[in-house]
């Protein structure tokens, strides 16, 4: 029939380690992928706050008039 017997350390130790070995294997298959995204998005901060600088450079641009 049912085996009811106490749930023991060692049973528990071994539900945990056995849980923590599988979000160790997921975080490790998906540390490359979040590093590439992060990269990328870091470069299109950088890309788009350089043109947005440019662009605002160009539009605030005076012109100086120098006499002799």
């Amino acid at each position: 029939m049912t085996d009811r017997r106490k749930i023991t350390r060692d049973d528990l130790e071994a539900k945990f380690k056995a849980l923590q070995d599988d979000v160790t294997e997921i975080t490790e298959t998906k540390k490359s992928s979040i590093t590439v995204l992060a990269v990328a998005g870091i470069a299109v901060g950088l890309l788009a706050a350089y043109l947005l600088g440019r662009r605002g450079g160009k539009r605030r641009r005076g012109v100086i008039e120098i006499r002799r």
